[in-house]
């Protein structure tokens, strides 16, 4: 039966690679597709060395590690880890959550997040060059995260590095296993210059992975003879003891490696957790870095709402993703640009809604505010009641324009028109958007000119 799942799983593999050709080979390495700059996530990430610490607990061989907070705790760490290992040399890990850490600046003035070290007194120093300092990257943007912890690892010496990584992948129909002979390099580069080099073998996610396909994976990654049978177990303790058992969406390995003597290490972690999962997942989940974080983030999530900053100028408040995804293309349309994706849920509270509008505000870009609320199961009256208390509390002097349809909407009208607040309202979509677009466009003019505006629907 193993077998016979084994070779089915291949040769569904093998068709979709032919059916959809280059979309598939970007299974397990999301970056290479397209996407927006900015996109709602749907997973935490941890940092690294949390992320070791889970390997190392489901007995998967990782180097020796400790992390420090301060250039004298990485000094005494690094000696340590010198003095067990037998070898002075250590590595030295900003942690930070970003990609590209090797090739990021410091406002230090150093160069690259991974170093490798020859002494602990190199250590502490170049400790010193990281810790309460920003690591600017590709994936940080021109703010830049700021690095509050080291990790100082053993050094290895690897014989041979690949790249492994488990992820969902929907042209599989579910997770995919994704190996590459070139590993510790940027995998996305390997993907676009040379697609073959990147094997991608699918794992049925009622039958579960099979001791066949992780041997499989682990001989065409490249591994020799004597340790295809080590990453082959590791493989499987991946999938079973981490993918699963944490509700992962991604686990990425670069590199795992194989030293001389034929052991394997797992030399680097990065892995990703279903945000669905919180409720079952709460240790895992009390290890989120909201100093890593958007501060905004941190607020949307403790008032449960769905809150994505973008680089506009148009706030958007809404009740559902599709019906934001919808608002955001119609603002689009008329010649505006979002500032941002905010879902307050299908059982909002004046509360929360007042909270929105305190996130909305908080950007100094937003010009003006379109609320689009289909009442169905979300009722526009209580909607209407927190627009009104944040309008008042919150002294906005930008325009609001509301669109209300639905469940006592009457109530709704009734409401903001008896408020005394400057709340614009409109019955149709499309108006709505017209109309908050040049409202913006007024704003941004009138703060040019230092001339302060008051809007007013006419009688």
């Amino acid at each position: 039966m193993a077998s016979h799942i084994f070779r089915t799983g291949r040769a569904v593999a093998e068709k979709l690679v032919s059916a959809h050709g280059s979309r598939v080979l970007a299974a397990g390495v999301p970056a290479l597709t397209p996407a927006p700059v900015q996109q709602q996530r749907r997973h935490l990430s941890v940092h690294e060395h949390l992320s070791m610490g889970l390997l190392r607990d489901a007995g998967i061989a990782v180097p020796r590690f400790k992390v420090a907070a301060s250039a004298k705790e990485a000094l005494q760490h690094a000696k340590e880890i010198g003095k067990q290992s037998g070898v002075p040399d250590v590595v030295v890990k900003a942690q930070v959550l970003a990609g590209g850490r090797g090739k990021g600046t410091w406002d230090s003035g150093l160069k690259g997040g991974v170093k490798l070290v020859f002494s602990a007194e190199e250590a502490k120093d170049i400790a010193e060059k990281m810790l309460n300092h920003k690591l600017f990257t590709k994936q940080t943007g021109k703010e830049g995260r700021l690095c509050q912890k080291v990790m100082i690892a053993e050094r290895l010496y690897s014989r041979r590095e690949f790249y492994f990584a488990i992820t969902m992948e929907r042209s599989f129909g579910g997770p995919v296993l994704v190996g590459s002979s070139q590993g510790g390099v940027n995998i996305e580069e390997v993907a676009a210059e040379n697609p073959s080099a990147i094997i991608k073998e699918p794992v049925d996610i009622i039958g579960g992975i099979q001791k066949e396909q992780a041997l499989y994976v682990a001989k065409e990654m490249g591994f020799s003879e004597g340790s295809i049978g080590k990453a082959a177990d590791y493989i499987v303790k991946l999938y079973n003891d981490i993918f699963l058992k944490y509700d992962a969406t991604m686990v990425e390995i670069n590199p795992m490696s194989e030293d001389k003597h034929g052991e394997v290490y797992c030399m680097d972690a990065k892995i990703s957790f279903d945000d669905n999962a919180a409720y079952r997942q709460k240790e895992i989940f009390n290890l989120r870095d909201w100093s890593q974080e958007d501060d905004r983030d941190k607020r949307a999530a403790e008032a449960d709402l769905n809150y994505i900053g973008l680089d506009g100028n148009i706030g958007c408040l809404v009740n559902g993703a599709g019906l934001a995804m919808a608002t955001m293309d119609i603002i689009k349309l008329h010649g505006g640009t979002p500032a941002n994706f905010l879902d307050v849920g299908g059982g909002a509270t004046a509360q929360q809604v007042t909270e929105a509008f305190r996130l909305i505000t908080s950007d100094s870009r937003v010009n003006a505010i379109l609320v689009n609320i289909f009442g169905g199961i979300m009722r526009c009256d209580i909607i209407a009641q927190g627009i009104v208390a944040a309008a008042s509390e919150l002294k906005m002097k930008i325009p609001i324009v509301v669109r209300l349809q639905g469940t006592r909407v009457d109530d709704a009208k009734a409401i903001i028109a008896t408020s005394d607040m400057k709340i614009l309202a409109c019955d149709n979509l499309d108006e709505a958007a017209q109309m908050v677009v040049k409202l913006s466009t007024i704003v941004d003019l009138a703060r040019e000119a230092a001339v302060d505006v008051k809007f007013e629907l006419p009688l």
